[in-house]
């Protein structure tokens, strides 16, 4: 059976019902069965519905951004850090390639940084709300490429 793409509209909350992040109107989110473009335990309940479904899905933390890590938090003296203007909040990369983690400052301090490498979700339960757009089976272009192409095809920078 060949792999599909699904097109879907959400909202997604906290467990306290704080909206946290949603698709754009009238842009969907899409993506490929199985190569893992969004989180595995929204993936799971989304395969299967039909277009115009909607459906609340929570998915725990564990099938989600994963629980937190204390090992990905690590003090850095601010003289190993590539600026001297840093504040709690700040997000940067931790190195110079695309799959460096992304840090996250938590504590400044007058000689030492503490940074998280912890998703900002990490640990979350998530509540999304789902509206299904579009399934289709995927393109030979979009297996070979292993990700979903937007309308119109898929231009590489």
């Amino acid at each position: 059976m060949s792999k599909q793409v699904f097109c879907f509209f959400y909202v997604l909350k906290n467990t306290a019902g704080e909206v946290i992040d949603q698709s754009d109107e009238g842009s969907p989110i899409s993506f490929l069965e199985g190569a893992g473009q969004i989180i595995p335990g929204l993936e799971r309940q989304i395969v299967g519905l039909k277009k115009g479904d909607k459906k609340t899905v929570n998915v725990a933390a564990s099938e989600a951004y994963g629980e937190r890590d204390d090992s990905l938090i690590a003090k850095v003296e601010r003289s190993q850090l590539p600026t001297d203007s840093v504040k709690v909040g700040d997000v940067f990369r931790g190195g110079p390639d695309e799959d460096a983690p992304i840090l996250t400052v938590t504590e400044v301090t007058a000689t030492h940084v503490v940074v998280d490498a912890n998703h900002p979700l990490a640990g979350e339960d998530l509540v999304f709300s789902i509206e299904m757009g579009d399934i289709r089976s995927a393109t030979a272009e979009e297996l070979t490429h292993g990700h979903a192409h937007g309308p119109g095809g898929h231009h590489h920078h």
